[in-house]
């Protein structure tokens, strides 16, 4: 359903700190996160604020920061350490003209390119579905409107409206699948509690320094 994009992706990274927040991340780990879902980190944008800006998440002055780093650095995409509004992310795609990435976003990628299991696939699948749904509002496709050519002008409102249908289906069709493997799985734990067999249960974390392990 979801085309990630090649691994190699020279990428721009945003990681704020707010004034008075309990903790505003660590850079370490959303650097590790980001060389994990493939992309090529080449700077990274820092600074603090008293709370996020309601429009573009920062302010003018480091919006204009942001639009050099990405031009000096042939910069592809941006990658925000935090969760950006749907509003958010589509002003500053505007203003930026590349694709902008929120934290939600990078983390359920990650879990996209880890998922094993056919379930997991499905679960996977439900959260990107789920969270893209909110994205879907006027003005989505103004990227592909500034690209131009045939196929990349702008969908307009009757596309936008087959785009959501088709989210809101294939979220019903995947959560009629996944009550589906629950229904098995609830039926399986039942035939091995009545057979007496033992049952084995790993639990913990990848270690953080191991960019190439998987994600539980």
């Amino acid at each position: 359903m979801f085309e990630r994009p090649d691994s190699g992706e020279r990428a721009v990274l945003v990681h704020i700190a707010f004034q008075g927040a309990r903790g505003s991340g660590n850079l370490g780990e959303f650097t590790d996160l980001v060389l994990s879902a493939g992309a090529e980190p080449v700077v990274t944008v820092t600074g603090s604020r008293r709370a996020p800006d309601p429009g573009n998440f920062i302010g003018r002055g480091k919006l204009e920061e942001l639009a050099e780093a990405i031009a000096g650095h042939d910069a592809e995409l941006v990658i925000f350490d935090h969760p950006l509004t749907p509003g958010q992310e589509r002003n500053l795609e505007a203003r930026l003209g590349c694709r902008v990435l929120d934290r939600i976003t990078l983390i359920l990628d990650i879990f996209a390119q880890r998922a094993s299991t056919f379930e997991g696939k499905l679960q996977v699948e439900l959260a990107q579905l789920q969270h893209l749904s909110t994205r879907l509002v006027r003005g989505w496709t103004h990227l592909e409107r500034q690209k131009g050519g045939i196929g990349l002008r702008g969908p307009g409102e009757k596309q936008l409206e087959s785009d959501r249908r088709l989210v809101a289906e294939r979220i019903r069709a995947i959560q009629r699948r996944l009550d589906r493997v629950s229904t098995r799985r609830e039926l399986s734990r039942r035939s091995r509690s009545r057979a007496g067999v033992p049952v084995v249960a790993l639990v913990g974390t990848p270690t953080p320094v191991n960019r190439h392990s998987l994600i539980a």
